[in-house]
């Protein structure tokens, strides 16, 4: 069983919108900050807004912050990006991971530092 399991990704026109899950398995969310990232085909992959372990939230381009919104339900042991106005930019592979920050509960860590991470779930912005 997979630690971590994206879903909701589909197919979505331009300016729609999309509520991505990140559910785990195996392990509780309650001490681990958790990070959306995306590659589009022929990028790099890249960080889009992490949520800390005490709730913090830290996005990698600010111009996501009115568009993108991290939430997690400890309690359901899911962690949520809701994405509006979508643009045919968005379109990627999301992914989500987790990082054990126990001991740094505000911490959103760097890409590398992540300990487990999902298949991710396909977003395609098309009309």
């Amino acid at each position: 069983q997979l630690p971590l399991v994206e879903s909701g990704g589909g197919l979505v026109q331009p300016g729609g919108s999309l509520r991505l899950s990140c559910a785990a398995s195996g392990f509780t969310l309650d001490y681990y900050a958790i990070g959306w990232f995306r590659q589009a085909p022929g990028k790099e992959r890249e960080g889009v807004v992490c949520i800390s372990s005490s709730g913090a939230v830290a996005y990698s381009d600010a111009s996501m912050k009115d568009r993108f919104t991290i939430s997690r339900d400890n309690a359901k042991n899911t962690v949520y990006l809701q994405m509006n106005g979508l643009k045919p930019e968005d379109t990627a592979v999301y992914s989500c991971a987790a990082a054990n920050t126990l001991l740094v509960p505000d911490l959103c860590p760097l890409e590398p530092l992540y300990d487990y991470w999902g298949q991710g779930t396909q977003v395609t912005v098309s009309s």
